[in-house]
Parts: C-alpha cells; sequence; structure tokens
C-alpha cells in the first residue's frame, strides 16, 4: 500500500519527466549542463529557433524546478538546479 509521501514523491517525478518529454527542453537542458548555464539569446543562436518557442520552453522548465535564471542588468542566464534532472540525463548518456 502507498503511502500519501510515496504518492507524493512519485507524483512529483512524473511531473519532472512530463517537463523532460520534449526533444527542445531536452537540447536546452544538455546545452545548459554543457556550457554551465547560458542565456536566452545564445540558445536562439544554437537551437536556429525564435526566441519566444524558446522563453515558452524555459517557463516550463522553470515551473518544474529544472532550472533557475539569474539576472545580471538586462541578461538573464539560466542554468539546470535540479539533482534529477542532472542524474536522468547522464543516465539517457545526453
Amino acid at each position: 500500500m502507498l503511502m500519501n509521501r510515496d504518492y507524493e514523491q512519485f507524483q512529483q517525478t512524473a511531473e519532472l519527466l512530463k517537463a523532460l518529454g520534449h526533444p527542445v527542453r531536452l537540447c536546452i537542458l544538455k546545452g545548459l549542463l554543457d556550457t554551465g548555464g547560458c542565456n536566452v539569446t545564445h540558445m536562439t543562436h544554437c537551437l536556429a529557433l525564435p526566441q519566444s518557442t524558446i522563453s515558452q520552453h524555459l517557463q516550463k522548465l522553470k515551473q518544474a524546478k529544472i532550472i533557475e535564471g539569474e539576472r545580471k542588468g538586462l541578461e538573464i542566464t539560466y542554468r539546470v538546479t535540479s539533482d534529477l534532472a542532472k542524474q536522468i540525463m547522464t543516465l539517457m548518456d545526453l
């Protein structure tokens, strides 16, 4: 029988996996892990996608508490903060 706390843990993990379940978000995470962090402008050049598309994906990753952004003047540098997401990316060999 599952305890409430077990179910909550499964629910949190499922939400994280849903957030990772898109190729653009996986690519963003890979890039952030490889570079240690970067801004949206850098991502638009690397991914050849519009800034608005990347911003939408970043928002989903932030909502899932996978990444955080640090503002420096007008620029926000994003980095991966979720240890579980880092482990998953390593396991997938991405």
